[in-house]
């Protein structure tokens, strides 16, 4: 009886990774639970048709126009006065700042120009009017 040792020279033969899928999938959940919350909303907008686009434009500042004349400003609907405010403030963070202006295809001119007039006059000068690209370009009136 004098100290007898314990064998413990014994190999392991295998690994329980039950532990690990739990921890995985409960990952797993967390992530597409809070995927939900992280997607902006966005606003339904029939944008003007254009063959030739340019690439786009990642800005920082997305300015919309529906068709009833709501203006939204990164998603959240905003009045006249609050999108001078709101692009101001962006421009006071970051002075390169770029927009992104979309407008339904429906609004009038002068609006959609009044809104551009509005983006530069808080000092944005860099923006591009969001289009929806056709896939062939249209045949020239003649």
């Amino acid at each position: 009886m004098a100290g007898s040792a314990q064998d413990n020279d014994e190999e392991i033969t295998g690994i329980n990774v039950t532990p690990l899928v739990d921890i995985v999938l409960v990952l797993l959940i967390i992530f597409m639970v809070t995927a939900n919350f992280i997607v902006r909303e966005t606003v339904e907008v029939d944008l003007p048709r254009a063959a030739n686009g340019g690439e786009t434009v990642q800005g920082l500042v997305n300015v919309v126009l529906d068709k009833e004349g709501k203006l939204y400003f990164d998603g959240t609907e905003v009045s006249e006065a609050d999108l001078s405010r709101k692009v101001a403030e962006a421009v006071a963070k970051d002075k390169d700042t770029r927009a992104i202006i979309s407008a339904d295809q429906t609004i009038a001119y002068g609006q959609v120009m009044r809104l551009i007039d509005t983006v530069k006059g808080q000092g944005i000068a860099k923006f591009a009017l969001n289009i929806e690209k056709d896939a062939a370009p249209a045949a020239p009136r003649g």
